[in-house]
């Protein structure tokens, strides 16, 4: 074997090796990198560098903002508001809670931009309170996990931000437009079929808002969404950049939660802080370790190899596409939506670029794709979280949420291969 093939092996298997063994994502992709480079008697302070280049951008502030504004918004008794406002859209037709968990999943991705707050925020008011309704645990579960999935893939989602910068500059206003008409339509999608199934399995029970709380209802709702016509209005009408929208946002959701709403005093900014502060260390580790490794992967020239063995099996862009998402099935099972993202954009990209598709396009079917990985055990942590909150097995979860994962993979093959769904907001707009 040439040296290339050897370090390669290196490569791919020290990776896996410390990833059986249990070594955090972003520590095994900065060993797997270093052994590498050590075989290929290359200098160490490569690695340094790439890592420090890798977060040294401007656009890597929108995340921190994002997510802290997320996290202030979850604080202050956003879920529960917005809960009520889909309650008062759809609660009052049969199955109609199950259709208020899905819209509020929604609504709060568009605020969270993550799969897990969002699991975690709307589960914890609606899993019991479909209980309350006669609704099954599972079936509360099963949806509300599936349901959350749509905050990867609506602005402002953290895992878009990612791929930007994983993709080597795809802008992020242009990736958040994309992502507008794919998740309402995944929303309506999951809708339909829980309404479908929640009235087959005889879970009638409605909702419906008091006539008097109608308008508080409306204003409460309507102030909880405003940080994400904030972002978009901003990004949109080209006023402000994503980074500066992240900004507003924080100070936005700063004056609702400790001025208006006030379910919070205001000691409490330190402990959102430090944990905004984790969540912000552990993904800037990872963005910058994974640059070391992209580093090596061009190297060796293993995106090309990738796009020509891939083009060698067909030219025929339905069964390559076909392909490649079976593939990131299967890897969403092993693995965490964000290192994922990281390492396979810049090696499945040429492939998608060489058969015509639009980076922007392949975003968004990578969001979704991976997005149902985190469904899947054994890391689905979006279903873990789930069924943590229901008290229910993995199992049992796994299975109640396996009709609404359909529903999902019908989406993703919709959007695969009809790109018109994800460019036509873009081209709108002028993008």
């Amino acid at each position: 074997m040439d040296t290339s093939t050897i370090a390669t092996i290196i490569l791919v298997g020290s990776f896996a090796l410390m990833l059986i063994f249990r070594f955090p994502v972003a520590l095994s992709l900065a060993g797997s990198t270093v052994l590498t480079l050590l075989y290929l008697h290359a200098p160490l302070e490569v690695v340094g560098q790439r890592m420090i280049q890798g977060i040294n951008s401007f656009a890597l502030l929108t995340i921190p903002f994002f997510i802290l504004a997320g996290q202030l918004m979850n604080e202050g008794g956003l879920a529960v508001r917005l809960i009520n406002l889909a309650m008062l859209a759809v609660g009052r037709v049969r199955g109609g809670l199950a259709m208020v968990n899905t819209l509020a999943c929604l609504m709060f991705g568009n605020i969270s931009g993550s799969a897990a707050a969002d699991v975690s925020s709307i589960g914890s008011v609606m899993i019991p309170m479909m209980k309350k309704k006669g609704y099954s645990t599972e079936f509360a579960t099963g949806l509300t996990t599936a349901a959350a999935i749509q905050g990867v893939v609506v602005p402002p989602s953290h895992n878009l931000i990612l791929y930007s910068l994983a993709s080597g500059g795809v802008s992020i206003a242009t990736l958040f437009m994309a992502g507008v008409v794919p998740g309402i339509l995944i929303c309506i999608a999951l809708m339909i079929a829980s309404r479908i199934l929640a009235i087959r399995q005889g879970f009638t029970e409605t909702q419906v808002i008091d006539r008097k709380d109608v308008p508080n209802v409306i204003k409460q709702g309507l102030i909880s969404l405003m940080p994400i016509v904030i972002i978009l209005g901003g990004i949109f009408s080209g006023w402000f950049t994503a980074s500066e929208s992240g900004a507003i946002a924080v100070l936005y959701a700063m004056i609702v939660t400790f001025f208006y709403f006030k379910e919070i005093p205001f000691s409490r900014m330190g402990v959102i802080l430090i944990r905004t502060f984790r969540t912000v260390s552990m993904v800037l580790f990872l963005i910058a370790a994974s640059n070391a490794l992209s580093y090596v992967l061009a190297y060796l020239r293993i995106p090309s190899l990738v796009t020509d063995s891939l083009l060698s099996i067909s030219h025929n862009p339905i069964i390559v596409l076909l392909i490649i998402n079976v593939l990131l099935l299967i890897l969403g099972c092993g693995m965490d939506m964000a290192p994922l993202i990281l390492i396979m954009t810049p090696i499945l990209l040429p492939v998608v670029q060489a058969l015509g598709m639009d980076p922007v396009h392949f975003g968004i079917i990578l969001m979704l794709n991976l997005g149902i990985g985190l469904l899947t055990p054994p890391v689905g942590t979006v279903l873990f979280i789930g069924c943590a909150i229901g008290d229910i097995p993995i199992l049992k979860g796994a299975k109640a949420m396996a009709p609404f994962g359909l529903v999902l993979v019908c989406a993703l093959m919709v959007l695969t291969y009809v790109p018109k769904i994800t460019l036509w907001l873009p081209h709108l707009l002028g993008h």
